[in-house]
């Protein structure tokens, strides 16, 4: 069952009705190279074309007696076109028309995918640009360590996003291939010219050598490529997560007028849309595991990677589409708050500044583990007894006999730390 939140066209490429309509195509096209090599009569092709069609509910109900899904599609089919359905199927095996429309769904959901990703990227682009010189301070193990800006966090994920518009256009080329080879690929009751017709006409390259199957190490490398893009939107919903906790409340998701965030506490803003991103991000990743052991296969082919496939591919591209446009919308209305920022980029009194402290005093020839210890021993007086980090720097008779007040206070100022802002983002079209 397609969820509810699906957006048409990613729901129109996986719904059963079209799912057959795409193996129905291959095997028109299929009709139509067997009548240029003179095997099928063109006056039946025009009759199949014409009168080809299917009730899923009738190939249900043919397969609940044959237990063969592609013979029951086949029966139903024939049953709408008549006698000229012998032509149908002529030289095929099964996989050679399910393969051949598995990989054109997949590369119809990649293009869904990639306008997602476009969308993405524009919405960070804009936001990085509109906070590029918004400082906040910079958490590495959670903790402070100096200052960045809010602009360069969105252009990082924009950095990420970017390329993962190009792994995805690799994955979608590397996935978009038909193969009608035959039974174990080797044309022995087909014409490769009738490949390469349908692939052509289908917007698919022909397969350069395949068993009964196409081979799975191409659904591996793409069901990878999603678990990436899923890990980058993970990323940036557990950063927005961090920031919305009551005690930091830098950032938050958006809060409609007549949103509830719990149902026993009226006072709750909570980030559902960042948990739910993260959360449905691991049910995407864990898809690689059964992609990766589907590609080994016994000799020619065997269908252990059927019944996986059926299912994490469609689920997949949906999940992956749906967390798309929640990080677009959680990027696009975040609400940003600039002075909490600076408050919090000020919570520890100038210990993030202890990295110039030690540059100034290293300047003036002090050895660098000599001039570390002087500014740590300071730095943790501040940490385990509050004491002012600035004055006992001054105070410390090892530090001023190098640095005057006047040359300390100058190393505690944020936007000295941010001079190179202007050269990151030029490295980007902006």
């Amino acid at each position: 069952m397609i969820p509810r939140y699906t957006r048409p066209a990613m729901e129109a490429i996986w719904n059963e009705r079209h799912e057959w309509q795409t193996m129905l195509d291959v095997e028109i096209a299929a009709c139509e190279a067997n009548a240029q090599l003179g095997r099928i009569p063109k006056e039946a092709v025009e009759v199949i074309k014409e009168k080809a069609d299917f009730d899923v509910d009738r190939i249900h109900e043919i397969d609940a007696e044959i237990n063969h899904d592609i013979i029951a599609f086949l029966s139903a089919v024939g049953e709408k076109v008549g006698d000229e359905a012998k032509y149908i199927h002529m030289g095929l095996t099964s996989t050679d028309v399910r393969d051949t429309a598995f990989c054109l769904q997949i590369s119809r959901a990649s293009d869904v995918i990639l306008d997602d990703l476009e969308r993405l990227a524009a919405v960070l682009k804009r936001r990085a640009v509109e906070f590029k010189h918004t400082p906040t301070i910079g958490r590495t193990h959670g903790v402070h360590a100096e200052p960045t800006t809010f602009g360069l966090k969105m252009l990082l994920w924009y950095s990420e996003t970017l390329r993962n518009i190009e792994r995805m256009k690799r994955a979608k080329d590397e996935i978009s291939v038909g193969k009608l080879s035959g039974a174990v690929g080797t044309y022995a009751d087909i014409d490769p010219f009738v490949e390469q017709y349908v692939c052509k006409k289908l917007g698919l390259k022909p397969e350069l050598i395949s068993t009964q199957v196409v081979q799975r190490d191409r659904h591996a490398m793409y069901m990878s490529t999603l678990a990436v893009i899923a890990a980058t939107l993970a990323q940036m919903a557990l950063e927005v997560r961090h920031l919305q906790r009551t005690e930091v409340r830098e950032a938050e998701e958006y809060f409609s007028p007549k949103q509830k965030g719990s149902s026993a506490m009226p006072h709750k803003r909570n980030p559902v849309r960042s948990e739910r991103i993260c959360g449905m991000a691991r049910l995407i990743e864990g898809y690689t595991v059964p992609a990766y052991q589907n590609v080994p296969l016994w000799h020619e082919r065997d269908i252990s990677h059927s019944s996986t496939e059926r299912v994490m591919f469609p689920d997949a591209t949906i999940a992956l589409d749906f967390i798309l446009n929640e990080t677009i919308n959680l990027i696009d209305k975040l609400l940003v708050y600039p002075d909490k920022m600076m408050a919090d980029l000020n919570l520890t009194g100038g210990l993030i500044y202890s990295p110039r402290v030690l540059l100034a005093l290293v300047s003036k020839g002090v050895y660098r583990d000599t001039a570390y210890r002087w500014v740590q021993r300071n730095a943790m007086k501040r940490w385990l007894q509050g004491e002012d980090f600035y004055e006992n720097l001054c105070k410390d008779e090892d530090v001023s006999k190098y640095l005057t007040p006047e040359e300390i206070k100058a190393c505690f100022n944020p936007h000295a730390m941010l001079t190179h802002v202007d050269d990151i983002f030029a490295r980007f079209v902006l």
